[in-house]
């Protein structure tokens, strides 16, 4: 499952998109299976997973998600990539 996320930060728009790791992060963190986060996603769930895709895509966040948190103003996600059928 990749998530492309756009954010705002002070004013500067971002767009991420989360990896298997990323998510693999957010699981751990919260304790949670990604195939929970269809039913309950919440604006934590999302800006965790920003962070940890901005952190993955090279761009400069505060070292602590509760700061990055912070800076925050608008966060969405712009498209959603499921599971591939075979």
């Amino acid at each position: 499952m990749k998530l492309k996320i756009r954010y705002v930060s002070e004013g500067v728009p971002y767009e991420v998109t989360t990896t298997l790791a990323t998510i693999v992060a957010w699981e751990r963190r919260f304790k949670r299976k990604a195939s929970e986060m269809a039913q309950a996603a919440g604006i934590e769930d999302l800006a965790y997973m920003a962070w940890e895709a901005a952190k993955a895509a090279k761009i400069v966040v505060p070292g602590s998600f509760d700061m990055f948190v912070e800076q925050l103003e608008e966060i969405d996600v712009l498209s959603e990539d499921g599971p591939r059928p075979t």
